[in-house]
């Protein structure tokens, strides 16, 4: 599977922007579907994630109640929806997958097969 990240932009603080992640290849509607970011000098850290079976979602601390990841499988496209953006949220934003990613592991990008190129979000103050 192939996975395109898109969506990205600066946008001031307290506002919002919604990612995509879209796949081709095959229907990915099985798959995790994680969400992580990487900002110059730090490592790729997980933002969230939604499962394959049941849509049950997954937030690191620092967006839960932010930041929203929904899907809509007619369209094989996973979205991140960002709201009340925050400076320290600027980072490339990158979306992954992985058909056998069992619960403990949803956190670990190593866990993940498949990654799209990554999308920019700068947040300015």
């Amino acid at each position: 599977v192939q996975l395109q990240a898109s969506g990205g932009g600066l946008v001031e603080a307290g506002h919002s922007l919604r990612l995509s992640c879209a796949a081709s290849g095959r229907s990915f509607s099985r798959d995790t579907v994680g969400w992580f970011r990487q900002a110059p000098g730090k490592e790729r850290e997980f933002v969230g994630a939604v499962r394959g079976s049941g849509g049950a979602t997954y937030y690191s601390d620092s967006v839960k109640g932010r930041f929203t990841i929904s899907r809509d499988n007619a369209k094989n496209t996973v979205y991140l929806q960002m709201n009340n953006l925050k400076p320290e949220d600027t980072a490339v934003y990158f979306c992954a997958s992985g058909s056998r990613i069992i619960l403990s592991e949803i956190r670990n990008k190593d866990a993940y097969h498949y990654w799209g190129q990554g999308t920019q979000v700068t947040v300015s103050s």
